[in-house]
């Protein structure tokens, strides 16, 4: 009889106790809001900003209150106008075609290769004068090779944007992840490798872009609380140009936020280590298929994704139900229907449905997914893994 898993894989970690006493102050003062009007100091979101630059080496950071919001800022910044078409991976999640459409234009979805990043080859095809932008997911972590990804962006005069939701601390080829193109955007969700609850940071060098995306956040005219921002005689090209779009991250949010930028290494290492342990251990299995990942990837694994070999839908939806009897519960992105956060381009009917995608749905309709909390332990591991082969056919 196999063990059932008692961990609920959804569990965040505590928020560690210098963010709940500054939290704690904050609500006490009852000043949640990022800006001041007669207050000297740097306020809380401010010195997200400075911080998280100087941990990535960007020149300017703008908080946000979700990494959606970010990426419809970076876009924006970017120059994406209504009815342009915008680059993306065809496995990605509903934020990023909803940013697309949130700026008034129309995804590209770029196929899905085997090792669930984007196609160099379709992206290469699909590269045209109609599309300036590539906004580009690393799903799941899942970094895509990045020399040859900004050498087509370079010769296709294409601009790059990262959306680095489930990349926070990785790194290709010891570059992080968020510095190869003009912007990189972040998520402090819950789910996400630092917890505010709900929260983007936005990165980039360009000070045009860094401008703009402070007043396209809600800055109002108090720019100049921003932490890591551009000089202000930047702000007088656009400051009565850009809409306030009220996308700001809280006081609160950035208090439970800072100290976790700190514990990034040593959280990277126990998800990498978790991730090792059950790559090793599911790869076991005949039907299970884990790709091999490059040298050059330095990921930070929160989650570790597999794809189930030969067995049809109908039998990967009866293993993904025994599982769940089990107390291990799995994401599968080869669902008929959305299901929690767990969907695919099929079901984005706001946007134009794209030509078939043969290669992106098959992989899809094999992609398995399970959550790493940094509570799970060596047992945890091999407990998941016995119930796993366990509910899969010998072969």
């Amino acid at each position: 009889m196999v063990k059932k898993l008692t961990i609920d894989l959804s569990a965040p970690d505590p928020i560690p106790e210098a963010g709940i006493q500054r939290a704690v102050e904050l609500m006490k003062s009852g000043r949640l809001f990022r800006y001041g009007e007669d207050r000297s100091g740097e306020l809380d979101v401010a010195a997200v900003e400075r911080e998280f630059a100087a941990y990535l080496g960007a020149r300017y950071c703008v908080a946000f209150n979700s990494c959606g919001a970010s990426l419809f800022v970076a876009l924006k910044c970017a120059g994406v106008q209504p009815g342009d078409k915008v680059l993306v991976n065809a496995f990605t999640l509903a934020p990023v075609p909803g940013a697309v459409n949130h700026a008034g234009a129309e995804p590209v979805y770029i196929e899905c290769g085997d090792d669930y990043t984007l196609d160099l080859a379709d992206l290469e095809a699909k590269a045209s004068r109609d599309t300036r932008v590539l906004l580009l997911s690393h799903m799941r972590g899942h970094i895509a090779d990045m020399d040859a990804v900004v050498d087509i962006c370079r010769r296709r005069n294409i601009l790059l944007i990262e959306d680095c939701a489930h990349t926070m601390g990785a790194r290709w080829n010891h570059q992080f992840t968020g510095t190869f193109g003009a912007i990189g955007c972040f998520s402090t969700q819950t789910f996400k490798h630092a917890n505010s609850g709900e929260g983007g940071l936005l990165t980039t060098d360009d000070e045009d872009v860094a401008a703009r995306a402070v007043l396209y956040s809600g800055s109002y005219m108090l720019y100049a609380q921003h932490g890591a921002s551009p000089a202000p005689d930047v702000f007088d090209r656009f400051k009565y140009e850009i809409p306030n779009y009220s996308m700001r991250m809280s006081a609160l949010a950035a208090a439970v936020l800072r100290p976790q930028l700190a514990m990034l290494p040593e959280r990277s290492a126990v998800w990498k280590s978790r991730y090792e342990l059950l790559a090793g251990l599911l790869s076991r299995h005949p039907l299970i298929r884990i790709p091999p990942r490059s040298a050059k990837e330095d990921f930070v694994p929160s989650s570790i994704q597999f794809t189930i070999l030969k067995l049809t839908a109908d039998e990967i939806d009866a293993f993904v139900t025994r599982c769940a009897a089990a107390g291990l519960h799995i994401k599968w992105f080869g669902r008929t229907e959305a299901l929690g956060f767990t969907a695919s381009y099929e079901h984005w009917r706001y946007v134009k449905r794209p030509p078939t995608l043969a290669r992106t749905a098959e992989v899809l309709s094999r992609l398995c997914d399970i959550r790493i909390p940094l509570a799970l332990t060596d047992e945890h591991c091999h407990i998941i893994s016995s119930i796993i082969h366990e509910s899969l056919p010998a072969d």
